[in-house]
């Protein structure tokens, strides 16, 4: 089991910047794909971006691009999502996500089908 615990959240007004950390615990974290995704109120839950467990690899969906960073700390056992320029349509519940255990697992895994592992989300508001 992964147990995973996102921290950051909160009230914004556009154009303003938050950074999301997420804490994991219980496995070997470099074993994993770590990743965000994004649920709005009456949307489904959509990908954000991922990390390769070296860290040298990412990918975001086209709509944070270039506004949202993310990174990982493998001493720490941390992932983060650096969020500027913020829009009100980034309005959401952000969720951790852990993919993989084996290194096999690549960032197209978590893309196609989600995550093994989630927190339990932390409510992002942009105001406009």
């Amino acid at each position: 089991q992964v147990q995973l615990v996102e921290s950051g959240g909160g009230v914004v007004q556009a154009g303003g910047s938050l950074r999301l950390s997420c804490a994991a615990s219980g496995r070997t974290f470099t074993n994993y794909i770590m990743g965000w995704f994004r649920q709005a109120p009456g949307k489904e839950r959509e990908f954000v971006a991922a990390i390769s467990w070296s860290g040298g690899s990412t990918d975001y969906t086209d709509s944070v691009k270039g506004r949202f960073t993310v990174s990982r700390d493998n001493a720490k056992n941390t992932v983060s999502l650096q969020m500027n320029s913020l829009k009100p349509e980034d309005t959401a519940v952000y969720y951790c996500a852990a993919v993989g255990g084996s290194r096999l697992a690549t960032i197209a895994t978590m893309k196609l089908r989600g995550a093994d592992y989630w927190g339990q989300g932390t409510q992002v508001t942009v105001s406009s």
